[in-house]
């Protein structure tokens, strides 16, 4: 009976022992999935392990890790609280804690947790990769990694390495962290000190891809994602960032540009089908089809994808955008709406803001679109071009002072954007918003000339730009009795541009005849000289015998100087 007892003991061991080998590989072919971005099959994989191995609290940590890539953060943070409800000194649940608090923007919230994270790592280096990776994530709508938060990503990680220097997915990781602050040779070193370590690693040759793309070294760029897929031909990210690369080659070399784009949608496709053909998967290329600025495709996918059930709200936000810029303004109104009623407040962005106020100004909705406009500006003031929008939309509302101020705000903040146009405009909207009643009305004249006095500048041969000056400078005179002549050196630069030019076309002539009957009036009143006066009046009458000014004149004159 012992020998009976001490063979089922040994059985029973031998079945543990090898149950166990079986639930760590699963967790190994989670990670792997996670790495292959193949988020579903890692989530239904993790969903199995939380619930057979409910005390460790490494499954918990990673699933949450899946919701944060698949940008559901609340999700995961239901998650992470679990394992930390399994393992209370859970280092890696408390990093994932801190992921969320980042995505939150609770900078407090997030500090904590990692620092909790660090504090119960000891000599596991994992919770400094993953706290690393989580300010590494992305919480703009650029994608583009503050300087601070890569500093920090970089402080903790080269903690990590120090506890130890072999861990390939921290070394990876610390690359990409100074990949986005742009110092390639401290990322092309972490890198290669990965491939070294695990020459069989396709992430580290994908990283090394990505670092070569930046760069514009497109042929380099382009020969690790073929030697990543030599080690795993399956290996999806890799064909995700081909594509990615495709694109910039594209934007970068014209010549390329057709041939690259085509390339780019069908490595694309190939990552679809190595990954998965998941709501996640499709919102990614969803992603992608933003930065191809291909709209069309994009309100096909995001169009499909609303119609699923269970569907990630952000479809909404892109279904939008597509909508918008593919003029099919009434649907991305519709879509835009949605997307504010289901998404949590802390996912709005401004970018939201700004294409739901261009939505409402384009279905007829100016007023409201204007001030939704008005919130983007409040949340992100660096979007310049939203200026000129505002005060397109008020000119056209002839709410011509707030137009001018407006485009004041462009002139004044746009930078490089800034178009001569700009300024013509803006000189435009103070003119035409000028009311003599008004207690500031001198102040819009004073700041029409200095608009148009700009695009004198810089564009000296621009007749249009004198002819309003001069609008501008005759209503400076408050004695039409006693004129000062204000408005006769720009009329007479119009003049000499237009004639310059040859024939003039119907609209020109009649411009072209109220400066000559400007300079007429001049002579006759200010300078007392009859025959140049008749002279301007009569040049007046020739390019618009419907001038009120040189008909009453002639009138005066008992029909003097009639015109041939």
């Amino acid at each position: 009976m012992k020998m009976i007892s001490k063979i089922a003991k040994a059985s029973l061991g031998l079945v543990f022992l090898g149950s166990s080998s079986v639930f760590a590989q699963s967790l190994a072919d989670a990670k792997k999935a996670i790495d292959a971005e193949q988020y579903q099959k890692a989530e239904s994989m993790l969903k199995t392990l939380t619930t057979t191995q409910p005390a460790k609290d490494e499954n918990f940590f990673y699933l949450g890790w899946v919701y944060i890539k698949q940008d559901y953060s609340d999700s995961a943070k239901v998650v992470f609280n679990k394992g930390i409800a399994a393992n209370p000194k859970s280092a890696l649940n408390y990093a994932g804690l801190g992921a969320v608090a980042r995505l939150d923007k609770d900078n407090a919230g997030a500090t904590t947790n990692f620092n909790q994270a660090v504090a119960l790592a000891g000599k596991d280096a994992k919770p400094y990769t993953y706290v690393g990776l989580s300010y590494l994530l992305p919480t703009t709508t650029d994608k583009k990694i503050a300087p601070a938060d890569a500093d920090a990503a970089i402080a903790v990680l080269t903690k990590g390495k120090a506890i130890n220097a072999k861990d390939v997915d921290l070394l990876i990781a610390l690359g990409d962290a100074y990949r986005s602050v742009l110092k390639s040779n401290e990322a092309y070193s972490n890198y290669s000190d990965a491939s070294t370590l695990d020459p069989k690693n396709p992430a580290a040759k994908v990283a090394t891809g990505v670092l070569y793309k930046f760069a514009n070294n497109f042929d380099g760029s382009e020969q690790q994602f073929k030697d990543a897929l030599a080690i795993n031909a399956n290996y999806g990210p890799a064909y995700r960032e081909w594509a990615e690369t495709d694109l910039r080659w594209s934007l970068t070399d014209p010549k390329m540009a057709s041939a690259k784009i085509k390339e780019a949608v069908d490595h694309y496709k190939q990552y679809l089908s190595l990954t998965d053909q998941s709501v996640e998967s499709q919102m990614r290329y969803a992603d992608f089809l933003i930065l191809a600025g291909d709209y069309k495709t994009l309100q096909q996918v995001t169009t499909d994808l609303s119609k699923s059930a269970g569907s990630n709200a952000r479809v909404y936000r892109y279904l939008a955008y597509a909508a918008f810029e593919n003029k099919d303004y009434q649907n991305g109104l519709t879509a835009i709406n949605t997307w504010f009623q289901k998404a949590d407040p802390k996912r709005i962005i401004p970018r939201d803001y700004l294409y739901q106020g261009r939505l409402q100004m384009a279905t007829g909705q100016d007023s409201i679109g204007i001030n939704t406009l008005k919130k983007a500006l409040e949340l992100d003031s660096t979007q310049t071009d939203v200026y000129g929008e505002i005060a397109k939309a008020l000119y056209h509302q002839k709410k011509y002072e707030q137009a001018g101020d407006a485009y004041r705000q462009v002139t004044l903040k746009a930078g490089r954007n800034v178009k001569l146009t700009d300024y013509f405009y803006e000189g435009i909207s103070y003119y035409f918003g000028y009311d003599e009643k008004k207690p500031n009305a001198d102040s819009l004249l004073v700041r029409a000339d200095s608009a148009f006095s700009y695009v004198n500048q810089k564009s000296p041969t621009t007749a249009d730009g004198y002819l309003y000056r001069a609008y501008v400078n005759d209503m400076k005179e408050k004695d039409r009795n006693n004129i000062n002549g204000y408005a006769k050196p720009f009329y007479e630069k119009y003049i000499e541009l237009v004639t310059a030019k040859g024939a003039a076309d119907d609209k020109t002539k009649k411009s072209l005849a109220n400066a000559y009957a400007y300079l007429g009036t001049y002579y006759e009143y200010k300078e007392k000289d009859d025959a140049k006066a008749t002279e301007n009046f009569t040049k007046a009458r020739e390019s618009d015998p419907t001038n009120k000014q040189a008909v009453a004149f002639f009138q005066r004159k008992g029909g003097a100087g009639k015109s041939k």
